[in-house]
């Protein structure tokens, strides 16, 4: 039997939607590239509904993830870490077969966002990126059950009672990735969010080796401990999906970092439109661990609750 006229059967990454993996309710798919221009894979087009979808499941997950204990929610992103740990060939062959055929797609990504910092990440292999990715969530799940200390407060007050601030999760946030670094920037991003007790729908960078390393992370998250709904990936194009993002009004928050102008535009109009809570970061540096792992990446997607208590006199 000969091979040599046999087609390879190329894989079609579906989205991630309630744990689940659908194709994209409009049929469309975006091709992902190698380097010699051949056609390696491909990953669904998102639509509009496919994003409605994803809120809603995100909306139906939201109140058991908020309620589930700190301790649990650490185990939860500690059992994702290991996942990711056990697929660390798999996710850097993702990054370095799509970043293959977009030399410079990092340096655009970074002179796109208003910063030189993130040129940094240039300097980061595969290999590596991937160990700082796990290394991110190990770190948030570490701060699921410690970032309240940090971000809460004993009030002093003149009376006979107590006066505590306390953290709780915003809701439903949608996470906007950056073109680069592929799985660093959504791991970064998402992370401080489900740490909170957040849900999320996350939009991948629409560089090849983003869509491939954001699939690849749906294939990990939905074989790992985290419950359906909590985190949704969709791949797709900002330009369709962003508009939708800061419009609805079942969405809490925005977190998004080394984006174009246009698309923080887009998402900060939002703000204006339904008061959800929307943060842009801009030139950050992901391989910066003290910049990218502080608990004041969880606080703009924590609402301060005070709560007041007799004390005995």
């Amino acid at each position: 039997m000969t091979t040599t006229s046999r087609l390879d059967v190329t894989k079609t990454y579906k989205l991630l939607i309630d744990g689940k993996f659908p194709r994209s309710e409009s049929g469309r798919t975006l091709a992902v590239e190698g380097a010699s221009g051949r056609v390696t894979s491909h990953v669904c087009h998102a639509s509009r509904k496919d994003l409605r979808d994803a809120v809603g499941a995100a909306r139906k997950a939201l109140d058991p993830w908020r309620h589930a204990t700190a301790y649990l929610r650490g185990q939860i992103l500690y059992r994702m870490a290991e996942m990711m740990e056990g697929k660390r060939e798999e996710l850097a062959e993702a990054i370095r077969t799509g970043a293959a055929c977009e030399p410079g797609s990092d340096v655009k990504a970074a002179k796109g966002a208003g910063g030189t910092r993130a040129l940094a990440n240039r300097k980061v292999s595969a290999d590596d990126e991937v160990m700082l990715a796990i290394d991110r969530l190990v770190t948030f799940a570490g701060w699921t059950d410690k970032y309240q200390q940090v971000l809460g407060c004993n009030n002093p007050v003149a009376g006979p009672y107590y006066n505590f601030s306390v953290p709780e999760p915003t809701g439903v946030i949608a996470v906007v990735a950056p073109d680069a670094p592929a799985l660093l920037g959504l791991v970064a991003l998402l992370a401080p969010v489900i740490c909170a007790g957040n849900t999320a729908v996350c939009v991948a960078g629409e560089s090849g080796s983003a869509r491939l390393a954001a699939s690849v992370l749906g294939e990990v998250i939905a074989t790992s401990d985290v419950p359906g709904g909590v985190v949704n990936i969709l791949t797709g194009v900002r330009s369709e999906l962003l508009p939708v993002i800061a419009q609805h009004r079942d969405i809490d928050g925005v977190h998004a970092a080394n984006i174009d102008a246009a698309s923080a535009k887009v998402l900060r109009e939002g703000v204006a439109e339904n008061l959800k809570r929307v943060k842009v970061r801009e030139g950050v540096d992901f391989s910066d661990e003290a910049e990218g792992a502080s608990p004041w990446w969880i606080e703009p997607f924590v609402e301060i609750k005070t709560v007041w208590h007799p004390s005995a006199m």
